[in-house]
C-alpha cells in the first residue's frame, strides 16, 4: 500500500509538471505569433501603401479610413458576413458593396439578391410582372443594384481578377496589382494603391489650380484638395443688380443678397421694404383699370402688363352652351329654354332642368349601387356614396396582418405597423414596417476597446461578444495591489495583474528584512472535500486563490551555545534551545506505553519523584485498552487504557440457535464462563429439531447441535405387490429391511382371474379383425358380380351383435365371484 501510494504522488507530481511545462510553451508560442502575425502584417500594409507614400512624400494621414477596412481584414473574426452571421475567411468567395464596402459571402449575396426580387415582385399582378427591373438593395447601405448586376463570379476587390489566389504575403482577396479605380467624385486620376478592400484614399496628384473666385494666382496643390479659397471678397454682382457679393471667396453661386430696398408691387400701387433678393412681389389690390370696351373695369389682382380685351365682348352662349348669342357686353346672355343636359357629378345621369345660370343641383335619381367590397347592393340617391359594414379579412403583404377596413375594395394599402422583431444581434429591433421573410441585418457597429480605452476596433453589433479585444501598446495604469509602492512595467490587458516579482522587504519580527519575492497575491490550491453529484460527474481540476502568505521564518544564521558550550550556527527563527529529536521514553499513567514527544522539558514536582514516570508536559495516553479478553468473547473493554486488570463484560451476545432458525440473546459473561453441557442448554431455542432424516421424517428431538438420530419412530403402512393387504409398521425396522409382507391366495386368484379375462380380450379382437376383413372380402366380390348395394342391404344385411354382449357373461360371472369372497 505504501509503494502504490508513493507511486501515485509521484505521478501526480510529475503530470502537474508536464501541464505547466506545455501551457508556458503555449503561451510564449502564442506570444511570438502574435508578434509575428503583427510584424508580418506590417509589411503587408507598408507595400500596400508604398506607391501612395512616395506620391505624398511619406505622409499617411490620409489612409485612416483605408487603414481600418485593412486591420479589419486581417483581424481574426472582425470581417463578418451580415447576412450569415459568420467570419469570412481569406479562401472563400466573397462581394463588396461600392457604397458601404461591407464584404459578404458571394453565395449569401446571390441568395438575398434573390429573395429581395421575390419579395418586391410577389405583391404585383400576371399582367405587371416582368415589365420593371426591380432592384435589390444592399443588406447594410441600402445602395440599389439592378437585377443585372447581381454578381456571379468572384473577383478580387479592384476586379481584374477573377477567382484570385491565396498569397499569405497579400491583402486577403487581393491581387497584389496596382487598384487603378477612378477616384469618386471623378478627377481624371486613377488609384495608386495596391488591390485593397474599402474606399480609395484622396488622390495624391499635384496640380496646379487656382481659388474659387480666379483673383489669385494659380498654385500647385493635391489633387483632393485642388479647390481652395484666398479668402478675399468675392465681389461679384448679385442678381438684384445693385449690390456685390460681400462673403469671401467660396465656391458655386453666390448665395442670395441679404440686403433690404423699398420696391413696388407689380401694378406699381403700393411700395414696401424688401429683400433685394426677391424684388418682385403682388399687392392685394384689384386693378380696377378701365377696359377697351369703356363699360367695364379689370377685376384681376394686381398684375404687369396690359388688362386686355372685355371678357363680355365676341359671340357667347347660354348657360347650357346649345344656343349663341352677338350681345352688346352690356346685356347679359338670355337662356335659351331648352334642357340643361350637362352631365352631373355622377358622371351617368343628365341634369334635367332647363338651361340655367349656376351650378346643376346634386344628382337624386335613385339607382342600384353596389358597395365598394361587391358583396352587398342597395337602392339609394346617386349622389350618395354606399359603404357597408364588413370588414375586410384578407391578409396584407405582410402576410401577419388583416386588412380590417370597412368595405374595402380588395386593394388593401401595404401594412402600417413596425415590425419591431429584435434582430440577430439582440441589441437592436427592427425598424422597417411589418415585412414577410427574416429581418435585414443590424447595420450598427459597435466599438471594441481595450481595457484602458485608447485601442479601438470597429465591429458589426452582436459580434462584439465573439471578437477578441485589440492588443493594446499603452502601459498598464492599475495602482498596485500588494504593499510595494510601484508594480512591476507591462502592457494593458484584462484581468488581474500579473503577481509582482519584486523582493518582500517587510521588517520581521526579529528586525531582520524578508528577502522572498512579494507574496501578497500568492496561488494557494482550495482544499475541501466536494461531494460529487454522482458517477457520471468527472473530477474537477483543482481549484486555486489568490491569497497572502505569511512572511517565511527568517534564515539569517545566528550564533546559538548548545550543550557542552559549543558554539553553532543556527537560522534566526530557531535560536533557542533545542532537542536531541529523539522520543521522551518515560512511562505514562496507564503504565502501558511510553510518551512518544520530541524530547522536551519535564517539570518535577518534587524532588523523590522517579525520573522515568512521565511529568505534566508528557503527553497523555489516548489509546483503547489493549489487554486479552476471555476466550470467546468478541467485545472490547470498554475502558481506555488503564493499570490492572479489565471489568467483566456485560454485554449480550446475538447468536442463532443449533437449528439456526431462530436468533437467542445471551450474556457474554454467561457464555465465555459455561462449559460444554450448559452452553450446548443456553443455545437451544427449546423448539422440535427441523431437520429432516434420511426416511423423509422430521426430527422427534428438541433444538440439538450434531447429526440427529437415525432411528425414526414414525409408523408408516406397509402394502403387498398387488397393493390389496396394508400393514402398520415402525419407519426404522423397514429401513433395516427386517419386515414384509407377501400377498396370500386370493390375491393370487385374483391375478388369474385378470389375466384370464385379457386374454378372453385379446381374442375377441382378433375375431373382430377377421371378421371385419371378411366383410370387405365379400363386398368386393359382390362389386366385381354386378350386384345392386341397396338390394344386397335388404337382402344379407344381418344384425350384428357388439362385443359386450357376447362377452358380458364370461366377464360379470368373475367379478361377482371375486365381490362375494372378498365380503
Amino acid at each position: 500500500l505504501s509503494s502504490l501510494k508513493k507511486f501515485d504522488e509521484i505521478k501526480k507530481a510529475n503530470q502537474a509538471a508536464a501541464k505547466k511545462l506545455v501551457e508556458d510553451q503555449l503561451s510564449s508560442s502564442s506570444e511570438e505569433d502574435d508578434e509575428d502575425a503583427e510584424v508580418k502584417q506590417g509589411k503587408i500594409l507598408d507595400k500596400t501603401f508604398t506607391i501612395y507614400t512616395s506620391q505624398t512624400d511619406g505622409d499617411a494621414s490620409e489612409l485612416e479610413r483605408t487603414r481600418q477596412y485593412m486591420n479589419e481584414a486581417f483581424q481574426s473574426g472582425a470581417m463578418t458576413c451580415l447576412i450569415c452571421i459568420a467570419s469570412v475567411k481569406r479562401n472563400q468567395a466573397v462581394w463588396s458593396c461600392c457604397g458601404c464596402f461591407c464584404i459578404f459571402h458571394l453565395v449569401c449575396i446571390q441568395k438575398w439578391a434573390k429573395d429581395s426580387l421575390f419579395l418586391v415582385s410577389s405583391p404585383l399582378t400576371d399582367d405587371d410582372f416582368g415589365k420593371k427591373d426591380y432592384p435589390w438593395p444592399c443588406p447594410k447601405c441600402r445602395f440599389e443594384y439592378k437585377r443585372s448586376e447581381t454578381p456571379s463570379r468572384y473577383y478580387c476587390y479592384c476586379g481584374k481578377v477573377e477567382n484570385p489566389t491565396v498569397d499569405p504575403w497579400l491583402v486577403p482577396h487581393s491581387c497584389g496589382q496596382i487598384c487603378e479605380r477612378e477616384f469618386k467624385p471623378s478627377c481624371g486620376h486613377k488609384c495608386l494603391l495596391l488591390c485593397h478592400p474599402g474606399p480609395c484614399p484622396p488622390c495624391p496628384k499635384m496640380v496646379t489650380t487656382t481659388c474659387h473666385c480666379k483673383k489669385a494666382k494659380p498654385v500647385p496643390r493635391r489633387c483632393s484638395a485642388k479647390e481652395w479659397s484666398c479668402r478675399l471678397p468675392c465681389g461679384r454682382t448679385l442678381l438684384c443688380g445693385q449690390h456685390t457679393c460681400e462673403n469671401s471667396c467660396h465656391a458655386g453661386d453666390c448665395q442670395p443678397c441679404p440686403r433690404v430696398s423699398k420696391q413696388r408691387c407689380i401694378c406699381g400701387r403700393q411700395t414696401a421694404e424688401r429683400l433685394c433678393a426677391s424684388p418682385q412681389w403682388q399687392c392685394d389690390q384689384v386693378c380696377r383699370k378701365r377696359l377697351p370696351c369703356g363699360n367695364h373695369t379689370c377685376e384681376r389682382v394686381c398684375h404687369a402688363g396690359p388688362c386686355g380685351d372685355c371678357p363680355r365682348s365676341g359671340k357667347r352662349s347660354c348657360p347650357c352652351g346649345k344656343t349663341k348669342f352677338t350681345l352688346p357686353c352690356t346685356e347679359d346672355v338670355p337662356t335659351c329654354g331648352d334642357s340643361c343636359d350637362k352631365v352631373l357629378e355622377c358622371g351617368i345621369h343628365e341634369c334635367s332642368q332647363r338651361c340655367h345660370r349656376g351650378p346643376c343641383e346634386i344628382c337624386r335619381q335613385e339607382v342600384e349601387k353596389q358597395c365598394r367590397c361587391g358583396k352587398h347592393t342597395k337602392r339609394m340617391p346617386c349622389h350618395k356614396p354606399y359603404l357597408c359594414e364588413t370588414k375586410c379579412t384578407k391578409i396584407r403583404d405582410c402576410q401577419k396582418h388583416q386588412c380590417r377596413r370597412k368595405c374595402c375594395s380588395g386593394n388593401c394599402p401595404p401594412c402600417d405597423q413596425v415590425c419591431g422583431r429584435t434582430l440577430g444581434c439582440r441589441n437592436h429591433k427592427c425598424p422597417s414596417g411589418c415585412h414577410r421573410g427574416s429581418c435585414n441585418p443590424c447595420p450598427e457597429t459597435v466599438d471594441v476597446k481595450c481595457n484602458c480605452g485608447k485601442t479601438v476596433i470597429k465591429v458589426p453589433c452582436g459580434r462584439e461578444r465573439t471578437i477578441k479585444p485589440p492588443k493594446c501598446k499603452q502601459l498598464c495604469s492599475r495602482p498596485p495591489t500588494c504593499h510595494h509602492s510601484t508594480q512591476e512595467k507591462h502592457n494593458c490587458h484584462f484581468g488581474r495583474c500579473p503577481p509582482c516579482r519584486q523582493p518582500c522587504q517587510k521588517t520581521l519580527t526579529c528586525g531582520h528584512l524578508c528577502p522572498v519575492s512579494c507574496h501578497d497575491e500568492a496561488l494557494v490550491r482550495q482544499t475541501g472535500s466536494h461531494q460529487s453529484a454522482g458517477p457520471w460527474e468527472q473530477p474537477a481540476e483543482p481549484a486555486f486563490i489568490q491569497t497572502a502568505l505569511p512572511c517565511p521564518p527568517c534564515e539569517v544564521p545566528i550564533p546559538v551555545y548548545v550543550l557542552k558550550k559549543e558554539k553553532n550556527p543556527l537560522p534566526c527563527h530557531s535560536a533557542n534551545p533545542y532537542s536531541c529529536k529523539r522520543h521522551c521514553g518515560r512511562l505514562l499513567d496507564c503504565q502501558n506505553h511510553t510518551c512518544m514527544k520530541e524530547c522536551h522539558h519535564v517539570t518535577k514536582l518534587n524532588s523523590s519523584a522517579d525520573a522515568k514516570k512521565a511529568g505534566p508536559e508528557c503527553s497523555q495516553c489516548e489509546e483503547e485498552c489493549t489487554k486479552p479478553r476471555p476466550s470467546g468473547c468478541p467485545h472490547r473493554c470498554v475502558l481506555p487504557c488503564h493499570p490492572g486488570d479489565c471489568p467483566s463484560c456485560l454485554q449480550m451476545l446475538k447468536i442463532k440457535c443449533h437449528c439456526k432458525l431462530s436468533v437467542l440473546y445471551v450474556e457474554c459473561l454467561k457464555l465465555t464462563c459455561a462449559d460444554l453441557k450448559e452452553k450446548e442448554h443456553l443455545i437451544s431455542c427449546k423448539n422440535q429439531c427441523p431437520k429432516e432424516l434420511p426416511c423423509g421424517h422430521r426430527c422427534k428431538e428438541i433444538c440439538h447441535s450434531g447429526s440427529c438420530p437415525l432411528n425414526c419412530s414414525q409408523k408408516v403402512k406397509l402394502r403387498c405387490l398387488c397393493k390389496r393387504l396394508k400393514k402398520e409398521i415402525q419407519c426404522s425396522k423397514i429401513q433395516e429391511g427386517q419386515v414384509s409382507l407377501e400377498c396370500d391366495a386370493l390375491c393370487k386368484e385374483m391375478k388369474r382371474k385378470a389375466s384370464e379375462i385379457k386374454e378372453a380380450e385379446a381374442k375377441a379382437a382378433i375375431e373382430e379383425e377377421k371378421r371385419r376383413q371378411q366383410a370387405e372380402l365379400e363386398a368386393f366380390e359382390n362389386r366385381l358380380k354386378g350386384r345392386r348395394k341397396n338390394k344386397r342391404r335388404k337382402d344379407e344385411v344381418e344384425v350384428e351383435q357388439s362385443l359386450w354382449q357376447k362377452y358380458k357373461n364370461l366377464i360379470m360371472l368373475p367379478v361377482f365371484g371375486v365381490a362375494v369372497v372378498m365380503v
